[in-house]
């Protein structure tokens, strides 16, 4: 079915960077309240996608290249992917009556707000809205609670996959977190992809947990989103399921490196989310774990984690 003339955002990337730009989509739905909002994602992302209000319909869209818009042109085409090239000239494709992007060299003629490497994902997003004279509301960031049954309520969820090495804390020390938080009386389950179930299982049983605690590999995003959304408490790295801790509002213990948190971090103002940064900055696509993230010892993250399951309990 064609898609009629609307408001098109490309956003064709992962959970974490769909959810940081939930603020954007939400100020664009507020700005242009009598059309449609087609947003250009994966369709892995649907489950999360429609859990967010700003948004009308998922145009699936697996990365850059591979937007095929079916329609008339649309009257709004926005890039939230990134700076360009590539992005820009998917988007330019549709003929859009209006395009707003960061500016790239390589297209000249197309206006745009100076791209930044220093602001957080969710400030380059709303700046961008702000450059087309929108308001935006960065702290609308919350989704929420998905349908449907949470697999293991009030679990203590860890998650100990990342994208690249760099951001992997070793298994050796989530394993230690995982047996003391089991001592302690604390269900804990282990989540990650098909590709880190091995991981997550040899984690288990070097913490003594039997193989019902490892969830990686058979949870689709929506058992993972009311997981997450019902969970006690999360520990993971800088990955999609930390921001899915910020949508939800849970409690979460977040091993940044070697991005700093002031890039990719939850708001300053939740402070249900504990984050440990040891302040070295590093290449995140690195093959190696980032050095910076191995200063992070495991006492410390179990400290972090007891004080916000104790702060948690305290607070009803």
């Amino acid at each position: 079915m064609a898609v009629s003339a609307a408001i098109l955002v490309l956003r064709a990337l992962g959970v974490g960077d769909l959810l940081t730009a939930v603020p954007a989509l939400r100020a664009l739905r507020a700005a242009y309240p009598g059309e449609r909002l087609v947003l250009a994602a994966p369709e892995q992302l649907r489950d999360l996608v429609e859990l967010i209000d700003a948004v009308d319909e998922l145009l699936p869209t697996s990365g850059l290249g591979d937007l095929a818009w079916p329609g008339e042109p649309p009257r709004l085409a926005v890039n939230l992917h990134g700076s360009g090239p590539e992005s820009i000239h998917d988007l330019l494709n549709t003929e859009p009556a209006e395009l707003l992007t960061h500016r790239h060299p390589d297209f000249p003629e197309v206006p745009g707000l100076e791209w930044r490497d220093d602001v957080h994902e969710v400030d380059r997003w709303c700046r961008l809205i702000e450059f087309a004279h929108l308001e935006a509301d960065r702290s609308a960031l919350h989704l929420p609670v998905p349908p449907g049954p949470n697999p293991v309520p009030d679990a203590v969820v860890v998650h100990p996959g990342a994208a690249f090495p760099a951001r992997r804390w070793p298994p050796e020390r989530f394993a230690r977190v995982v047996r003391e938080l089991a001592a302690a009386g604390h269900r804990v389950v282990l989540t990650g992809s098909a590709g880190e179930r091995d991981l997550a299982r040899s984690i288990a049983e070097a913490a003594g947990l039997g193989e019902d605690a490892v969830l990686a590999g058979r949870t689709g995003l929506a058992d993972l989103a009311a997981l997450v959304a019902g969970a006690a408490l999360v520990v993971c790295g800088d990955t999609g399921v930390g921001h899915l801790a910020t949508a939800f509002g849970t409690p979460s213990v977040l091993l940044f490196g070697p991005t700093p948190p002031r890039l990719w971090g939850p708001p300053l103002s939740a402070r249900q989310h504990v984050v440990l940064w040891a302040g070295n900055v590093g290449d995140p696509h690195g093959e190696e774990p980032d050095g910076g993230l191995l200063l992070l010892r495991e006492e410390r993250v179990l400290a972090a984690a007891q004080s916000a399951l104790e702060a948690r309990v305290a607070h009803g």
